[in-house]
């Protein structure tokens, strides 16, 4: 199976975003990717990424990515979100999260998680010898 991953980050969290992507690019790679509009430019552009783009958040990108989740079309989500700034589109922001959870599809809201959830996909990706006991 290809882990279809939703890739989404907030303007003072793209540098994070590229950075971990750059991290696990070999894997990434190998995924199906989906990102709003400049998160998904900027993986294309800096790491070479093949990423189907939606439009950026606050145009409607994450209900896009939100619609494709409902639809059983994404098993991941990371989502570096910004809890410092006020995002205008925060009440899609918080649907696309409650979504994950009633969908129960993991959600890294930050770096940290980000990498717990990637390294786990990877590892099932790789077979049942790669994966720690």
């Amino acid at each position: 199976m290809i882990p279809r991953i939703a890739l989404i980050a907030h303007d003072k969290k793209k540098d994070d975003m590229i950075a971990l992507a750059g991290e696990y690019v070999d894997f990434l790679r190998r995924c199906a990717l989906t990102a709003t509009g400049t998160t998904g430019g900027r993986l294309v552009n800096e790491l070479g990424l093949a990423v189907e783009r939606k439009h950026s958040g606050p145009f409607g990108g994450d209900l896009q990515i939100g619609a494709l989740l409902v639809e059983g079309c994404i098993d991941a989500v990371i989502f570096l979100r910004d809890p410092m700034t006020p995002q205008p589109h925060e009440p899609d922001i918080n649907a696309l999260v409650r979504a994950c959870d009633v969908h129960n599809v993991a959600c890294a809201t930050n770096v940290a998680t980000a990498h717990l959830v990637l390294s786990q996909l990877e590892a099932a990706m790789a077979g049942p010898e790669a994966t720690p006991t």
